[in-house]
């Protein structure tokens, strides 16, 4: 035979220890949360404001920086200024030499201390053009733009009714010929010609040097 409850059943009561645990877990998750609160308020937020602070401080020495470069890169730089007072002395000596051998226009003597530096003889717009490199250019006219100005030295410049003759030294018969093709160049002298030149030894260095002479006309 099959009996049937038809009476509601009672729900079994929660256990004391049930209820302790609940209330120990709950007390657990919100001891946990509160110490995350703190750690975020105590450390976590004054480092993320220094963080802060100091990637201020880095980007504005960045502009700094930049502003800096950008302003030593600008013209003139330091080597240019250092260049520019080395060639200053380098003509200044050369001049000097020339004075003390014979008194010529100021004119000249000032493209002749350009020739000696990098800056280079004073040019027509179609000498220019033909020592270039360009579509024109004429390689018979083309000197070396980097060449080394020192390698040479004047003795004395000589000027007769408007031909020159100019004397000196190099350290080697291609150092001629690059100073006599800047003085072709130049707009101030013409029919320039190496006269010749011989390898002599100084006598009191002993240093050993190419001895040369160099003829021409000044266009005054």
């Amino acid at each position: 035979m099959i009996k049937i409850n038809l009476l509601p059943q009672r729900k079994a009561k929660r256990s004391t220890a049930d209820v302790s645990s609940s209330k120990q877990m709950g007390l657990g998750i919100g001891a946990v949360a509160a110490f995350a609160a703190l750690v975020f308020v105590a450390v976590d937020m004054p480092k993320r404001s220094k963080l802060g602070d100091l990637r201020a401080v880095n980007a504005q020495l960045d502009q700094s920086i930049a502003a800096s470069k950008k302003k030593l890169a600008g013209p003139p730089s330091f080597d240019e200024l250092a260049k520019a007072e080395e060639d200053s002395k380098v003509r200044a000596e050369a001049i000097t030499r020339l004075n003390a051998a014979k008194v010529v226009p100021a004119h000249v003597l000032h493209e002749l201390g350009k020739i000696l530096t990098r800056e280079g003889p004073t040019m027509t717009i179609a000498m220019a053009n033909l020592a270039g490199n360009g579509v024109g250019s004429d390689p018979n006219k083309r000197f070396q733009t980097d060449w080394d100005t020192s390698h040479v030295w004047l003795l004395g410049f000589y000027d007769t009714n408007g031909t020159f003759r100019l004397d000196g030294g190099a350290q080697s018969e291609s150092d001629v010929t690059q100073l006599s093709k800047r003085l072709a160049a130049s707009a101030y002298f013409t029919d320039v010609t190496p006269a010749g030149g011989e390898r002599v030894s100084d006598q009191a260095s002993g240093v050993n040097y190419y001895k040369f002479t160099i003829t021409g006309r000044l266009a005054y």
